[in-house]
């Protein structure tokens, strides 16, 4: 019992260390910048003093871990909160609303975000035979897990590599495999094989996200977009929503006025040039779209904005 009991502390005491360590080289990176990508591809570093109002934005597939402070992220109903001793998985882009809850100037918050690439996660699945368990379950597309110390110590090497960019090119793949790699083997490797099985249905609807993102200013119809993932239109609409928690449309609509949103205020478009822009043909329709999402009229939301 006393040697279990030194274990677990030992360990704990490991993953102070190393996430000392991140906090110290995060903050080094981000004297100048909040935010900061790295030069390993798909590696991103965030810091923020204090908390944050809550904001919509588009989360891509990728692996969250927060090495200080406290972060909310909502998809539809559910909340997950992240901090320094779990980390978040999103397996599609995902539209949530997120807030930062815990931070300030002397105790920072801090995180790391590793995009998912879905070519190195499906070559490493074909390289070994024990990664490749894919079941039918039904998942969703975002959860947090608990932190490991092997998980910390391999996102440590791999950042220290920004300092060493002779290696990046050789070492950075190899340390991100391990990353997948203890993902893979861990209780949520499912969100990860489910990715990149070209049968399953997290598959399939991250084919059709893609598709919407890349075209989200076009009409469609869902029997179009189901059929060109092969799935039938009610099956298609049933997984979509239990992903993403919108319908196509609704999610193309959210696209639309969040990039609405982004022309307005840093590209300074007036109202009727963004509805047109992102694909409205009505600029009533568009206002009490925009208002019922972002709570303001066009207008007011992005002054709003400016004077925040």
């Amino acid at each position: 019992m006393l040697h279990k009991i030194s274990k677990e502390k030992s360990n704990s005491e490991k993953i102070n260390t190393v996430l000392n360590w991140l906090k110290e080289s995060i903050l080094q990176m981000t004297l100048e910048t909040e935010r900061v990508v790295t030069k390993i591809p798909g590696l991103k570093v965030f810091r923020k003093n204090e908390p944050t109002k809550p904001a919509s934005y588009l989360h891509e597939p990728s692996i969250c871990l927060v090495i200080q402070g406290t972060k909310w992220v909502i998809l539809g109903k559910d909340k997950y909160v992240m901090n320094p001793s779990n980390f978040l998985i999103t397996s599609l882009d995902l539209p949530v609303i997120a807030q930062i809850i815990e931070a300030k100037k002397e105790k920072p918050y801090m995180s790391l975000t590793l995009s998912i690439d879905n070519k190195e996660l499906a070559d490493l699945i074909l390289d070994f035979d024990s990664l490749n368990k894919s079941s039918n379950k039904q998942i969703s597309g975002i959860i947090t897990s608990q932190v490991t110390l092997p998980l910390l110590i391999a996102f440590q090497r791999l950042l220290s590599l920004n300092n060493e960019s002779e290696k990046i090119s050789i070492l950075a793949p190899l340390i991100k495999r391990e990353i997948f790699c203890h993902i893979l083997l861990s209780e949520q490797g499912e969100r990860l094989r489910q990715l990149v099985k070209k049968k399953s249905s997290t598959h399939k609807i991250a084919k059709a996200i893609e598709w919407l993102k890349s075209r989200y200013t076009e009409n469609f119809k869902i029997d179009d977009l189901a059929k060109m993932v092969h799935m039938s239109t009610s099956s298609f609409h049933h997984h979509f929503k239990r992903l993403t928690t919108m319908s196509p449309l609704q999610y193309q609509k959210w696209l639309r006025l969040n990039e609405a949103r982004r022309l307005m205020l840093t590209e300074n478009l007036d109202v009727t040039q963004a509805a047109f822009q992102v694909g409205y043909e009505s600029i009533s329709q568009f206002s009490r779209e925009y208002r019922r999402l972002f709570g303001n009229s066009p207008l007011r939301d992005i002054k709003k904005l400016r004077s925040g």
